[in-house]
């Protein structure tokens, strides 16, 4: 965690370290703003596949058509988003229907960009004060970023899934806040995620990386704002509860048919899936790795689901991103890279459905193994018998 201490530590002209002449841009971030460029031109042309169900969601919930209001999920149980994302697509309501989603895969892509420029600055911040060398972190954050790009560019523009790309985002809002030591906006941020898409529920171990005289105050946050979000839904009508029951066909490369479930959704399947990445990411912070909360609680995510799409990925490679930007000090981050060959490459160049589903499986489970129980060199300032500066969020080895 950030202090004044290590932040007197730092070189004062460390921030004008990698950037371009005397512009605030980063040559990193330049170079991932060009990528991220042409990624978006490749799938705009095939893009938004789900943007209206954005659309309908954001009409049914302002009543301007029927079946909406709080009615809402307990008329239309397929639509598994949040009340958040529903209110950020109105803001595309008023353009016409084309130019509205082209406006808002643009919006999400920028988000995309930004997330990178939080991570980077996070991970600056959360090694401060351990001579840290900023060069090095910007050529890990270029090329663990230019994984992340192309999967984000898959959920963000040719899917326009605005309901993951806001829980990821909000989820690295919380981050940052996380490493600044801002409790009250970590669970402001993690309820944000959560209003936006259920499934971000398996973030909120991030609240255990908090140091424990705040660690209340910022739960209750992020409970009254999840509670704020959907209990009127609930409250007023009971059939509500019918939208956890929703089913999906079980896809012939999901994992789950490897652990031996052939079915369509089983009814413990989403409660599963939610308590493994909660049981794994409150493990990862009992272990002192808290930047692995984001990868497991999606591991967990794409191993117990019965859909394969390949935006799902995305909230891996932001894991991988947290992970290999802050997680570890290595110059080459390897897990990014091994997580976009295994899941979008097999998704585009292997056959077999079975070896796909294999693959995730294999994925999943070593990637948590190595970011929960692969050894770590304690840091430069413990290999020395120095404390870190906030031992409860101290810089995880290289």
């Amino acid at each position: 965690m950030l202090n004044r201490e290590t932040a007197s530590a730092v070189p004062r002209d460390g921030a004008r370290i990698g950037r371009i002449g005397r512009y605030p841009v980063r040559w990193h971030n330049a170079l991932l703003a060009l990528w991220t460029v042409v990624w978006f031109f490749v799938a705009e042309r095939h893009g938004a596949v789900s943007w209206h169900y954005l659309r309908t969601g954001q009409q049914l919930l302002f009543n301007q058509i029927p079946g909406g209001g709080l009615a809402l999920y307990a008329n239309h149980p397929e639509l598994q988003i949040g009340p958040v994302s529903f209110l950020v697509a109105g803001l595309f309501a008023p353009f016409p229907a084309g130019l509205g989603e082209k406006l808002a895969d643009a919006f999400m892509s920028g988000l995309g960009l930004y997330m990178l420029v939080l991570v980077g600055r996070a991970a600056a911040d959360h090694y401060r004060g351990t001579g840290l060398n900023h060069k090095r972190l910007q050529q890990r954050v270029l090329i663990a970023g230019a994984a992340f790009i192309p999967m984000w560019v898959e959920v963000a523009v040719r899917f326009a899934h605005l309901d993951d790309v806001l829980a990821l985002f909000f989820t690295t809002l919380a981050v940052r806040a996380l490493v600044r030591g801002k409790a009250t906006a970590v669970g402001v941020f993690l309820a944000l995620a959560v209003d936006s898409k259920p499934w971000a529920v398996g973030f909120l171990p991030l609240l255990l990386a908090l140091p424990r005289t705040v660690r209340l105050r910022s739960a209750v946050w992020a409970v009254g704002l999840v509670a704020v979000a959907w209990l009127p839904f609930y409250l007023t009508h009971l059939d509500t509860l019918a939208a956890a029951r929703f089913t999906i066909p079980n896809q012939p490369a999901s994992s789950l048919r490897w652990l031996g479930v052939h079915d369509a959704t089983p009814w413990w399947d989403r409660p599963a899936q939610m308590a493994l990445g909660l049981a794994l990411g409150a493990l990862a912070v009992r272990r002192h790795r808290w930047p692995a909360v984001v990868l497991l609680a999606a591991d967990a995510r794409i191993v117990l689901d019965p859909s394969v799409y390949t935006y799902y990925n995305a909230s891996v490679l932001l894991g991988t991103l947290i992970w290999d930007s802050i997680g570890q000090r290595r110059l080459v981050p390897w897990v990014s890279w091994l997580a976009l060959i295994s899941l979008y490459g097999s998704a585009l160049f292997v056959p077999s459905a079975s070896t796909q589903g294999f693959i995730r499986l294999a994925f999943a489970v070593g990637s948590a193994a190595y970011v929960l129980f692969w050894p770590q060199r304690p840091p430069r300032n413990r290999r020395h018998g120095r404390r870190a500066p906030d031992d409860r969020l101290s810089p995880l080895p290289a």
